[in-house]
């Protein structure tokens, strides 16, 4: 018996089909295969019309541009993030700061996309003895070019932008540039798994085997 994600069978489409009173030139199987992908269209278009204010963290730490590195750097590490959003007095984004420009202040090679992870982590331990901590500020060596999404801004422009600008990260800012929030790889991800576990709460799975 072959079933749908929501629990149709072969015979209802055969019965569906009986009823109609014009000649529909298309098969059983091409039918259930149609409904199969408009399925999973419709799937995807609820899931890419999710607004970025639904899937941000809103609670993003910052740093200002007098920041000392050595306090960017401790900011990493206790928060677990990869990247600070540098802001003015007034919240306003100015730039952005990473683990890879730490990478680059202390003279260790950042990953590259030609290179494994394990070659990146490679030549950072490699790198070790000759490390100190990091002087100067923020100001320095922050990325004043930053990619930008807004609270208005979809699923689908957040999946482009990353794709298209080869990043796991967007600060998110208002219409006055403030720093509301940031949505990473990871919230994405989220996201993604929370739509299977609903989607496998509401209906069947779907199997595929014939009578």
């Amino acid at each position: 018996m072959t079933k749908t994600a929501h629990g149709l069978i072969r015979e209802d489409f055969v019965r569906a089909l009986a009823e109609s009173n014009t000649l529909v030139d298309i098969t059983i199987d091409n039918l259930m295969a149609l409904h199969t992908r408009a399925e999973r269209h419709a799937r995807f278009r609820v899931t890419g019309n999710l607004r970025v204010e639904d899937m941000m963290t809103q609670s993003v730490v910052t740093v200002e541009a007098d920041c000392s590195l050595s306090e960017a750097a401790h900011l990493l590490v206790t928060h677990r993030i990869s990247g600070l959003p540098v802001v003015d007095s007034d919240k306003r984004l100015r730039g952005v700061i990473t683990e890879a420009d730490f990478l680059r202040t202390l003279g260790v090679p950042s990953h590259h996309p030609t290179h494994s992870l394990w070659q990146t982590l490679e030549a950072m331990f490699a790198h070790h003895s000759g490390l100190q901590e990091p002087t100067g500020t923020v100001e320095e060596v922050m990325v004043t070019d930053v990619i930008t999404a807004t609270p208005e801004h979809t699923l689908h422009d957040v999946l482009d932008l990353m794709k298209k600008n080869r990043i796991k990260r967007l600060v998110v800012c208002d219409d006055a540039r403030r720093v509301v929030g940031m949505i990473t790889r990871s919230d994405l991800v989220r996201v993604f798994f929370d739509r299977i576990r609903q989607a496998g709460d509401e209906a069947p799975p779907a199997t595929i085997a014939d009578d």
